[in-house]
């Protein structure tokens, strides 16, 4: 008898432990490079995954790629900032409940010597005129990032179609770029965030910033579970509903990277 009950405990454990990863599932997040390289996420979702038990798996790609993953059924919720692509993913019915999260602007950056005298302006379509001269180097994310998606749109509002030895269009993540533009001391677009958590081993200056056609809105979006029953959708809107929260903005807007802070608060007014 004292064996079976042995027995009978020892199963009972083996059912349970078989059950507990069924029953503690995982958020998979497709996110941008900014959010990732700048520590921001490092802070944030540490305290969600206190909070519900629930651990967030990040993947950190441009906005385009996080949108793919998100249309293909490949993660639960992604967190971007490319209006128009997110209008589209939602209306499409890709995705749904898309929440505004937060805001940061983009800025342009180059060497100290600034070669082509950008330094101070707040006009970013005159700098992009300028830098379509040619007469210095520019590296561009060339990814299909929001970020990239904005420098096209600053191209295009110049009248300049980007192409030459002049241009290089790295392909790469907005950290690796800034550290190619520090490597060449050549000009480039980026997020104020990603930046500030690069200056201090890049080199390069903040030379164009202030425009408003700079700002730079994130937005978190729920995958559609009409569109894919399986995905984990209870828990990706308690992380949408978490960080749109007054305690999820709270941390965003005390999140600073040497005292300065990079991203703002735009859920809760």
């Amino acid at each position: 008898m004292q064996r079976s009950r042995l027995w009978s405990s020892l199963l009972l454990g083996a059912l349970i432990a078989v059950a507990q990863p069924v029953l503690a599932r995982d958020i998979r997040l497709s996110t941008t490079t900014s959010t990732e390289n700048s520590g921001l996420l490092k802070v944030l979702l540490p305290a969600f995954e206190s909070k519900y038990g629930v651990k967030v798996h990040v993947i950190s790609v441009g906005t385009g790629k996080a949108l793919e993953l998100g249309k293909n059924g490949d993660v639960d919720v992604v967190l971007v900032h490319a209006r128009g692509a997110e209008d589209k993913f939602v209306a499409e019915g890709h995705g749904v409940n898309r929440r505004d999260v937060m805001y940061n602007d983009f800025i342009l950056v180059g060497a100290q010597e600034d070669p082509l005298a950008l330094r101070g302006s707040r006009d970013v379509i005159k700098a992009f005129s300028k830098l379509g001269e040619g007469r210095a180097k520019f590296i561009s994310r060339g990814d299909n990032s929001g970020t990239d998606v904005m420098e096209k749109s600053y191209w295009k509002a110049a009248g300049v179609t980007p192409k030459g030895a002049w241009f290089i269009s790295a392909g790469l993540g907005m950290g690796e770029v800034l550290s190619m533009a520090g490597e060449m001391k050549a000009y480039t677009l980026s997020d104020r965030a990603t930046y500030g958590a690069y200056r201090a081993k890049i080199g390069l200056d903040i030379l164009v910033q202030g425009d408003p056609k700079m700002f730079n809105p994130y937005g978190i979006i729920a995958v559609s579970p009409k569109k894919y029953p399986d995905i984990n959708y209870d828990d990706a809107m308690k992380l949408v509903e978490w960080i749109t929260s007054p305690e999820g903005q709270g941390i965003i807007a005390s999140f600073r990277v040497n005292g300065e802070q990079l991203f703002f608060p735009s859920a809760v007014k």
